[in-house]
C-alpha cells in the first residue's frame, strides 16, 4: 500500500533525513542570489528558520485529518508581503474527499474574506525523498505556490443580531447555507480579517469542523512523513519564489510598481482587491519618494520588504508601512511617501529604511474599482531637506502603476 511506503520511511529515519538535508541544501541557495550584503544575508538565514517555523505549524501541527483548525501565522513569519492590517488564519487539509463546516461571530470587524486553494502536489509525497532534486523539485512538488478556487467575502454571508455565521465548504451548496465550494482538489482554507483600526476593534472567533464529526485519533507514521515533506519544501517554494520574481521581473524595474492579477493570484491570493508588487533601490544618501491618488477602498496599505518579500523589524512599532487610518494626505487627498534613512522634514509620511538599500514594496487597494498610477522620484536626500518638494519635477519622474493582466 501507498501509505505504507511513507510509514516505512518515517520509522526508519528517512524522512527525517530528507527533512533535514532540504532545508540545510536551502539554506546554500543564497549563491543564487549573487551580490548581497551582509545584513541581506543575515535577514535570509533569519527568513529561512521563520519558515522552518511556519511550515512545522502549519503542516505537521495544524494538519491533522480529522481535528481541522483554524489558526494565524506565527509570530514575525511573512512572505510575500504578508500585511500587518490582516489576520490570516489557515487550516490544512491533509486528506480529499471531506467537507467541513466554519461557524463563529464576525466581532467588529467590517470585512474578510474566505478561499479555498490548491497546490501543487500529489497525495503521496511523503513516499520519496526531495532534498536531492533541489529547487527543480518544485516543478513537481511546491506547497509555496497556491491557487485560489473559490472565495467568499463577508458582504455575501449572513450574520445574525449578534453577529454570528456559518459557512458550508463542500461540494454541493447547501440549500440555505452560506457556501464556499470545494473539491478533491482543495489542500485548505485561508480566511483574511481584514483590519481598519486593530487597536480598537473586536476580532472575529472562528472555528471549523468536519461534517461527518469523527473521534480525534492518534497520529499515523505515514501522515508525519507526508508533513515533514510538505514543511520541508514550503521552506525551499518560499526561498525560490521570492529569489525567481526578484531576478524575472521585480529587480528588472527599479523604484516602480504594477498591479498585477497574474502575479497576485499565483500567490493564494483572491480577487477582492488590486495588489501592486515593486522592486526599490536606494543608496543611503537618497530618498525614493512615491506619490499616488488615493481612490475609494474598503482599505488600502503601502509596504517596504526586504529582498525576500519580509516586513521590515520597524512593523512591530507601527514602522514600514502607511495604510488608510494612518495616512497624512496631502491638500488634494493623494498620498506622499517618502523612503529615506532619516526624515527630511517634507511632510507627507516618512518610511524608515531602516539601513537597506534595496528590497521590495507593494501596494494593495480592497474592493476598490480602479488602482491609481504612482509617481516616483529618487532624489538626494540631503538636497530633498532644503529644498523640498520643488525637486520632485516632472523630468525626474519615474511613472509606473500600470494595470496588467
Amino acid at each position: 500500500m501507498a501509505n505504507d511506503k511513507a510509514a516505512q520511511r518515517l520509522l526508519d529515519g528517512r524522512a527525517w533525513d530528507d527533512f533535514c538535508e532540504t532545508i540545510r541544501l536551502t539554506g546554500h541557495e543564497i549563491a543564487r542570489w549573487g551580490e548581497l550584503d551582509d545584513l541581506d544575508r543575515t535577514e535570509w538565514f533569519r527568513y529561512l528558520s521563520r519558515n522552518v517555523r511556519s511550515g512545522l505549524e502549519r503542516f505537521v501541527e495544524n494538519s491533522e485529518p480529522d481535528h481541522p483548525r483554524l489558526r494565524d501565522i506565527p509570530f514575525r513569519s511573512s512572505m510575500s508581503a504578508t500585511s500587518p492590517d490582516q489576520d490570516h488564519l489557515l487550516s490544512e487539509w491533509y486528506e480529499p474527499g471531506y467537507e467541513y463546516r466554519v461557524w463563529g461571530n464576525r466581532g467588529t470587524i467590517a470585512y474578510f474574506v474566505m478561499a479555498a486553494w490548491k497546490a501543487d502536489q500529489d497525495r503521496n509525497v511523503g513516499e520519496r525523498d526531495w532534498a536531492a532534486a533541489g529547487v527543480d523539485s518544485l516543478k513537481e512538488f511546491d506547497p509555496a505556490m497556491l491557487y485560489t478556487t473559490a472565495f467568499l467575502q463577508s458582504d455575501a454571508i449572513h450574520f445574525d443580531a449578534d453577529g454570528n455565521f456559518e459557512v458550508y465548504c463542500t461540494r454541493e451548496k447547501v440549500e440555505g447555507k452560506d457556501w464556499l465550494p470545494i473539491d478533491d482538489s482543495t489542500v485548505g482554507l485561508l480566511v483574511r480579517v481584514v483590519h481598519q483600526d486593530r487597536p480598537n476593534e473586536i476580532n472575529p472567533v472562528m472555528h471549523i469542523e468536519r461534517l461527518d464529526k469523527p473521534k480525534q485519533r492518534p497520529l499515523r507514521p505515514h501522515e508525519l512523513a507526508t508533513n515533514l515533506a510538505r514543511a520541508a519544501q514550503m521552506v525551499r517554494g518560499y526561498a525560490e519564489l521570492p529569489r525567481a520574481w526578484w531576478f524575472d521581473n521585480l529587480g528588472n524595474r527599479p523604484n516602480q510598481l504594477q498591479f498585477s492579477r497574474t502575479v497576485y493570484l499565483s500567490n493564494g491570493g483572491v480577487a477582492d482587491r488590486h495588489h501592486a508588487f515593486g522592486a526599490w533601490d536606494k543608496p543611503r544618501d537618497m530618498a525614493l519618494v512615491l506619490h499616488f491618488e488615493v481612490p475609494p477602498a474598503e482599505q488600502w496599505i503601502f509596504q517596504l520588504l526586504n529582498i525576500f518579500q519580509e516586513n521590515l523589524d520597524t512593523y512591530e512599532h507601527l514602522g514600514g508601512h502607511i495604510n488608510k487610518a494612518r495616512a497624512v494626505l496631502e491638500a488634494d487627498g493623494s498620498c506622499r511617501v517618502i523612503v529615506a534613512e532619516s526624515d527630511p522634514g517634507i511632510g507627507g509620511n516618512w518610511i524608515d529604511s531602516f539601513d537597506h538599500v534595496h528590497g521590495t514594496m507593494t501596494l494593495r487597494f480592497i474592493k476598490c474599482e480602479t488602482p491609481p498610477m504612482v509617481r516616483a522620484h529618487l532624489v538626494p536626500l540631503d538636497e530633498l531637506r532644503s529644498k523640498g518638494v520643488s525637486i520632485l519635477t516632472d523630468d525626474r519622474a519615474i511613472l509606473s502603476g500600470e494595470l496588467v493582466p
